[in-house]
């Protein structure tokens, strides 16, 4: 775990000037919830909590990890970075483990600019997330309460980054899902910015400063416009699954780890 915390703190010198560059300030906006990860130790609980509850069904998408709570190994703060790293172990009938942080119920908006700097795992079978879902599922379960996904990445697909909406209209399961995507050569090597910018007309997705996909509000209700309610952020390292895993998982690349330099969340003056 030390070599991946030494390669991400290499990381985020070589660009952290680009990415304080790409922040909202010159826009109307002001903080209301940050983690700078400016300490050492597993994530500050006052703002992070260790999801665990769908291990037992695999997270619906036939998931390959065990998702640990308050095991350093998985998560952990130091150098200014927060790393999430997926191990090859077996735990509770599980062959990896890995951690799913999210910020419900000590971090939840109702719009705004949510940014997440973070350099991403490579490699097959990996599946990094950055997205939001529903505090209080208002419209039901998954996924009519909706879930926005700021990034995806899947490994056998290196350097593509997804960004998606999934609704009650618009879903992959139905096949009817909006997404688009972008391609970053160095999104393993380097730090980049994943920025959300959500108002109740639509949502936008950028990559650093380039806008990769905007979701709409068409007006016809919550089936196919539920994010007018609270949500909350999920940081997570996934491994294999329905898509992750379509192509297998390579063993020998483990451990693999997405590192966090920041996140930062502002809302609307």
């Amino acid at each position: 775990m030390a070599f991946f915390m030494m390669m991400c703190f290499v990381g985020f010198t070589a660009v952290n000037g680009q990415q304080m560059a790409a922040s909202s300030d010159s826009k109307s906006y002001v903080m209301v919830w940050n983690d700078e990860f400016s300490y050492t130790g597993l994530p500050d609980s006052t703002r992070w909590s260790w999801d665990t509850a769908g291990n037992a069904w695999k997270w619906g998408n036939n998931e390959a990890q065990f998702y640990t709570k308050n095991r350093k190994e998985n998560a952990f703060v130091k150098d200014g970075l927060l790393t999430i790293t997926a191990l090859k172990e077996n735990d509770e009938g599980h062959a990896y483990t890995s951690a799913r942080l999210i910020t419900k119920h000590k971090g939840d908006w109702l719009y705004g600019r949510i940014e997440v700097s973070a350099k991403l795992p490579d490699g097959r079978g990996m599946w990094p997330a950055i997205w939001m879902l529903s505090t209080d599922d208002s419209y039901g379960g998954w996924p009519a309460s909706g879930e926005i996904d700021i990034m995806e990445n899947v490994g056998y697909d290196p350097y593509v980054i997804v960004c998606s909406a999934h609704t009650k209209a618009y879903n992959h399961v139905d096949r009817t899902q909006k997404n688009d995507k972008i391609t970053i050569p160095d999104c393993y090597t380097k730090f980049h910015l994943y920025a959300l910018e959500w108002d109740p007309q639509q949502y936008s997705v950028y990559v650093d400063d380039r806008l990769v996909f905007t979701f709409h509000n068409e007006g016809t209700g919550y089936m196919a416009w539920p994010f007018d309610k609270p949500f909350h952020l999920l940081l997570n390292l996934a491994v294999g699954g329905n898509w992750g895993g379509a192509k297998g998982v390579d063993d020998s690349i483990f451990p693999r780890s997405m590192c966090v330099d920041y996140v930062r969340v502002y809302q609307k003056k």
